[in-house]
């Protein structure tokens, strides 16, 4: 998982991989779990502006979190609780986009931990979101 200056890869990656993705991204690496997971992109959503982590990772976790990616980090859920938020969600600096299951209050914490809500809405989002939202019969 990385943003645009940090990456957090499996504690057990070997040391060649890490300088490759070092070297290919332009970003410091370092070996992470999450909430004792060693799947750092599954449970982990990670943009310049914040961070969504698993929601049994402990404040001490986040806040250790927090210091080393140098944004804010929250712990919170998608698509109904899922836990998988790295896997429920695809995120940038300018939108999100999660699983049609995803509650108002997740949406909330979403739009909140990344800044989403400063962002202008602009005609091509607009038609983005059109048209990746089912149409219910």
């Amino acid at each position: 998982m990385c943003n645009d200056h940090v990456a957090l890869v499996h504690p057990d990656l070997d040391q060649e991989t890490e300088d490759i993705v070092a070297d290919v991204l332009g970003v410091e690496v370092f070996r992470q779990s999450v909430a004792k997971y060693m799947l750092v992109g599954s449970f982990l959503a990670l943009t310049n502006q914040g961070a969504l982590v698993h929601p049994r990772t402990s404040v001490e976790e986040q806040e250790e979190l927090s210091v080393l990616l140098q944004v804010p980090v929250t712990a919170g859920t998608v698509n109904r609780g899922s836990d998988v938020v790295g896997a429920g969600m695809v995120v940038n600096d300018w939108v999100a986009f999660c699983g049609f299951d995803t509650t108002a209050t997740e949406l909330e914490v979403i739009e909140n931990i990344f800044n989403l809500k400063d962002t202008q809405s602009t005609e091509l989002l607009d038609d983005m979101r059109i048209s990746l939202i089912d149409s219910l019969p």
